[in-house]
């Protein structure tokens, strides 16, 4: 019995998630993990505001521009630019706008007709009624995105994944691959002991489709789980937080902390958000 592959709609904000921690963000990775149960990428869109004028004058950003653009295409996506529009306020200052809201809503409403999954990267709250709207038409919503994220977008989803806690979509600074001893992860902390000063974090091994499974002793769970002690956490940093899906941390894996320990501990812990 063959099964047809569920269609997907993915749509980044670019400035969105530029601005709010995704800067580096790898959108080969993103295509990957919006088609990780074998989906087909039928709408890969990528939303950018372009300044005119300012290439015009500046041929790095012109260059740079079209560079960009150029290599989402390579990797499979639309792009749709908006060019920047420059206003001057009541006090004489310039500022410019490039908003891509109603293009990113008109597109995902109008396409997600024939999607079964619509994945939206950014964090503004903006798109909380279309994702309502999605959801009503039977399609699932699905949200990445890095830091600001809006509450009520995150409610509203069928699914929010941090961006930081996804392999691979935004770089580490590690010569050992995602995983491995000695490389650097980024988790949430799901438990910690108050009273003795430890806890641990859970981290995504590798993109999967069973992300619901997060008790990592589980054998069919992507996740994986360490060990840390609260004198590796940053200096200063308030435990009082802990256990907290909010506070997620970058850390260097090393073997288990004693003989009898079976878990893998973390070290250098740094908050990234």
């Amino acid at each position: 019995m063959t099964t047809t592959p569920l269609r997907v709609g993915v749509y980044v904000d670019v400035s969105n998630i530029h601005l709010n921690g995704g800067y580096r963000m790898q959108f080969d990775i993103l295509r990957d993990f919006a088609c990780r149960d074998g989906a087909n990428p039928v709408h890969l869109n990528a939303y950018l505001a372009f300044d005119a004028q300012r290439a015009e004058r500046d041929s790095g950003y012109r260059a740079g521009a079209r560079q960009f653009h150029a290599a989402l295409r390579d990797i499979g996506y639309k792009v749709i630019v908006k060019h920047v529009r420059w206003y001057t306020d009541e006090a004489g200052e310039r500022y410019g706008k490039a908003n891509m809201d109603l293009e990113l809503a008109v597109d995902a409403l109008l396409q997600g007709e024939r999607l079964d999954r619509v994945l939206i990267a950014s964090g503004d709250g903006d798109f909380a009624y279309l994702v309502r709207a999605l959801q009503n038409r039977g399609c699932r919503t699905e949200l990445i995105a890095f830091s600001n994220i809006s509450s009520e977008l995150r409610q509203e989803v069928d699914l929010f994944v941090s961006g930081y806690l996804i392999p691979g979509l935004l770089p580490v600074k590690s010569e050992q691959p995602w995983g491995t001893l000695e490389s650097r992860l980024r988790g949430t902390c799901y438990h910690y002991d108050h009273d003795k000063g430890f806890g641990f974090l859970r981290y995504l091994k590798h993109i999967d489709p069973l992300l619901h499974i997060t008790d990592a002793r589980d054998p069919r769970s992507p996740y994986g789980t360490v060990f840390f002690h609260a004198s590796q956490l940053p200096a200063g940093f308030d435990t009082r937080g802990l256990p907290s899906r909010e506070h997620i941390f970058e850390f260097t894996l090393r073997p288990p902390a004693g003989e009898d320990k079976k878990d893998p501990s973390a070290a250098e812990l740094a908050h990234v958000n």
